[in-house]
């Protein structure tokens, strides 16, 4: 069946169409890293073509493709879907022919029910981790099949801490985590009007659906708008055997980048989380780990991401972004994709990388276009007397940012318009702020991570970008908020450093600093070039 592209450990060999174009750029990277023999766990692409027939209401072959492509992951894996006894459990995510980071969806531990708990606890030995994975489940599987908004299962969650008496989800035990589900399993019950489904073919047609038909959902449809991306182009569905972060303490999940995506300095630049999957990381709820934390913690991971890295970089010949998984001191690579990256980072790392041998010339100068070189700069605050930081924040996406404090998407789109410069201020950031990142002058969140999907955003669009600045404390209903000593209400103005991570009350003064020997080292390229052709 042309429709599936298999990839990963074990998988069949390619045999259909593997470009971007048909099973998006996820899926054809996915391919090439099998090919290359990174470690992949096994899974099947089903093509954009697929999609379209879906949104169009003509894929009367969809459970015949996935029967087909469980049936390979079967074999590779020697586990069976829906099987009580060594389950396989699948992730679907979307892919792409471009990168839309953040704006479609992603269903992960597809398959579990309450009889397939008991048999991944038997399988796995750690009744902890089947009893997560399930109560992640029944909420993204709400979420994104049948659009429950998530404060019923907020406030499920919240009442067990309570009842339990521990500040987060990571603490509690098995009894509890067990306790949670069964919540979970009457809210889903309750918001979708029919129980949670237990038969796992079912769950797995209707997360493919779900995960089609995020392509024309509204923060989706709104990225492509901003961005010039055609409609037409539809989004594969990739199925993936399940690795699993959240499996204790030597596993965890993560999201790095070869290089700095906002500087262009050489190095491993990485948000990781232990005993975590990879949407805790790009949601941004939790404060990660660094590379040089990640190193003390885990220094094993560390070097191996280090060699990753390395290997990557050599294989695309471009900087890399990549989501990885670590099971049980094992790491998985589960994407890669060219790094987004702001205009500064972008010259310095054409430059590197022609220095490195790693591309010509004209390959630097590609991809360049569309980058104004005489124009290339970025901004620093300078402090006056008395102007001292309030906060400070992880610098997620570079430059300076000064404007009006906006809590909320729509006030900052509308103070926007209204000629006024904004930052937006949010405890975490939702895709659906989409709208508000693009109007801000810089983003500010309490929590997060410098690899959540709202700060790669930040960084693709040009926009500061500021997370876990520990001393803000959002008001919830939009009121306001507390830095450090103060209280900031809307219309306040305030400053941003990203390269410093610090937060000013008041608006300080910016000055601007350009590169010029790199701008010089890029126009010498174009020079050369102009006088060869």
């Amino acid at each position: 069946m042309t429709s599936l592209a298999f990839f990963g450990s074990g998988a069949p060999p390619v045999t259909a169409d593997a470009s971007s174009a048909s099973i998006g750029g996820k899926g054809a990277n996915l391919v090439a890293l099998t090919a290359a023999g990174f470690s992949v766990p096994p899974g099947f692409a089903l093509s954009t073509e697929v999609c379209r027939r879906a949104l169009r209401g003509e894929a009367d072959d969809l459970r015949p493709l996935l029967a087909c492509g469980l049936r390979a992951l079967e074999q590779a894996t020697g586990r069976r879907f829906g099987a009580a006894r060594h389950p396989l459990l699948v992730s679907v995510r979307s892919g792409a022919p471009v990168s839309m980071p953040g704006m479609l969806d992603t269903v992960l531990d597809v398959g579990l029910n309450e009889a397939v708990v008991s048999g991944l606890v038997r399988a796995t030995g750690n009744p902890r981790l089947a009893w997560d994975a399930f109560r992640r489940l029944v909420e993204s599987y709400a979420g994104t099949v049948h659009g429950v908004a998530p404060g019923p299962f907020e406030r499920a969650l919240e009442s067990e801490l309570a009842r339990t008496g521990v500040a987060s989800e990571r603490e509690l035990d098995v009894a509890a985590l067990r306790s949670v589900s069964a919540r979970f399993l009457e809210v889903f019950a309750r918001e979708v009007g029919r129980p949670f489904p237990e038969d796992p073919m079912e769950q797995l047609a209707e997360t493919v659906r779900a995960v089609f038909a995020s392509w024309n959902g509204a923060r989706a449809v709104a990225y492509r708008r901003h961005r010039g991306i055609d409609d037409a182009l539809g989004t594969a569905a990739l199925v993936q055997a399940m690795v699993f972060g959240n499996a204790g303490g030597r596993s965890g999940a993560g999201v790095a980048f070869t290089r700095d995506p906002g500087t262009g300095e050489k190095g491993i630049y990485v948000d990781f989380l232990l005993d975590a999957q990879g949407e805790d990381v790009v949601s941004g709820r939790r404060a990660a780990f660094g590379a040089r934390e990640l190193a003390r913690a885990a220094p094993e991971v560390a070097a191996e991401l280090v060699r990753v890295a390395d290997r990557l970089e050599r294989l695309f010949r471009d900087v890399q972004d990549f989501e990885f998984t670590v099971e049980d001191g094992t790491l998985y690579l589960l994407q890669t994709r060219a790094a987004q990256r702001a205009p500064w980072a972008a010259l310095r790392i054409a430059v590197d990388l022609v220095h490195e041998g790693l591309v010509d010339e004209r390959t630097a100068l590609a991809r360049l276009d569309g980058i104004e070189l005489q124009q290339i700069s970025r901004t620093r605050l300078v402090r006056g007397p008395g102007q001292s930081p309030v906060a400070h924040a992880i610098p997620a996406s570079p430059g300076v940012a000064v404007g009006r404090a906006a809590f909320d998407a729509g006030t900052a789109v509308a103070r926007a318009a209204a000629g006024e410069p904004v930052i937006l201020i949010r405890r975490d950031t939702a895709p659906s702020d989409l709208p508000g990142i693009v109007a801000a002058q810089g983003v500010l969140t309490a929590l997060g991570s410098r690899t959540a999907h709202a700060a790669v955003v930040a960084r693709q669009l040009g926009k500061v970008c500021l997370v876990g600045c520990r001393e803000l404390r959002v008001d919830p209903f939009g009121g306001g908020a507390v830095l450090g000593p103060a209280r900031l209400g809307p219309g306040d103005l305030l400053s941003l450093d990203g390269a410093t991570g610090d937060v000013y009350a008041g608006a300080l003064e910016v000055a601007v600093e350009r590169p010029s020997d790199e701008i010089a080292t890029a126009l010498g390229w174009a020079a050369r070039r102009g006088t060869r052709d």
